[in-house]
């Protein structure tokens, strides 16, 4: 993965799975959300800081350098917007490209329909999710489903196609190949429907495939990408990527309109300079999914567990005994279990310790054994 050579900086890179903190300072799996700023995103922050005065609104020299990291990351001609999170992300993007008569197509797991509040229906004024479930149990859309969907109805009392949306790593913790995605956007462009992709993992999703972030996105047919960082090392922020730029007319409206515009936007944007240089963003996803895999190694032979998808990103989809989900909790661990009896999802984190997923493992196999 090429590196930024415009973005210097006097800061040595930390690797990503050196954490400055206690060794003793717990660490859970609920959520990569829980982990801190990774050290490269906080040097930069402590800089835009010391930086003075800049202008405010995204016209300052912080924003204008990330935006042309990014470009440089992609390979291409970008319009790039920044919010304050995923949902403000996604919503804002689906309604860029959809009216309120139209509809979105997303898998039924897709963190837009699930978690999201009805963000996308609201700031769209309206547009419709239509959910698919795919042919595999694998949290992935395919051609043959998005047909279905569109195929539903066409008449005028029913909402019309418009998007398909992709969560890349989807919610399950597996990854969208490159020819998966082609495939996907060959039938929107047949369809006369855009491509959509939900990145809050996307630096995961990248780091599984070994590709070049261009090829996976506006190389494959996506329009729009909503790149996650707050997951993998940032203080707060996502970017709102707009690979086809006529689709970006007015969304700067949009973000101010509901609130999204940060008035101090150097510090959303400068913390990016840090994840773009030395590819520390996906240096952090590396270690996250070597974090995810290590753990489906240990826990994959326990008696009474099972994994339930494969482990491709930074996610552990297991399905424990119920006296032992409890008894971990009772150690302290939190993670969440919101996918059936007995299915717990194990989050992996920039940050998160060998010695941690170690301790995790074995707790799991001592319960399972002692039951």
């Amino acid at each position: 993965m090429s590196q930024v050579p415009s973005l210097s900086s006097p800061h040595a890179a930390t690797h990503a799975g050196a954490s400055s903190e206690p060794a003793q300072t717990p660490q859970h799996f609920a959520s990569d959300n829980y982990a801190g700023i990774c050290p490269e995103a906080l040097h930069y922050l402590i800089e835009a800081n010391a930086s003075g005065h800049e202008v405010a609104y995204g016209d300052d020299t912080w924003t204008q350098r990330v935006c042309d990291g990014i470009r440089q990351l992609f390979d291409t001609d970008c319009e790039v917007f920044f919010v304050f999170n995923g949902t403000a992300a996604n919503s804002l993007a689906l309604a860029s490209l959809s009216q309120s008569y139209h509809s979105v197509i997303c898998h039924e797991l897709a963190h837009v329909e699930t978690d999201e509040c009805g963000g996308p229906e609201f700031f769209s004024n309206g547009a419709k999710l239509l959910t698919a479930r795919g042919r595999e149990n694998n949290g992935k859309l395919t051609p043959d489903a998005i047909e279905s969907v569109i195929n539903r109805r066409s008449d005028i009392h029913f909402p019309k196609p418009k998007v398909v949306t992709l969560t890349q790593a989807t919610e399950v913790g597996t990854v969208y190949s490159v020819d998966e995605i082609k495939a996907i956007s060959a039938v929107a462009k047949r369809r006369n429907l855009r491509v959509h992709m939900d990145g809050a993992r996307f630096a995961n999703a990248v780091a599984a495939l070994g590709c070049h972030p261009g090829d996976v996105t506006w190389r494959a047919g996506v329009d729009v990408l909503c790149f996650g960082g707050t997951k993998n090392g940032l203080p707060v922020g996502e970017a709102v990527v707009f690979f086809n730029r006529a689709l970006a007319e007015d969304f700067a409206y949009r973000v101010k309109q509901a609130g999204q515009l940060a008035s101090k936007m150097r510090f959303i944007s400068a913390p990016w300079l840090g994840m773009l240089e030395h590819d520390t963003w996906l240096r952090n996803a590396r270690h996250a999914n070597a974090m995810a895999q290590l753990l489906a190694q240990r826990i994959r032979d326990v008696p009474g567990v099972s994994l339930m998808f494969e482990t491709q990103a930074n996610a552990v989809f297991a399905e424990l005994p119920l006296h032992v989900i409890e008894a971990l909790r009772a150690k302290g661990w939190r993670f969440y279990t919101f996918i059936g009896a007995g299915g717990c999802r194990f989050m992996c984190a920039w940050d998160t310790r060998p010695e941690t997923v170690e301790r995790l493992a074995a707790d799991i196999r001592q319960l399972s054994v002692k039951a």
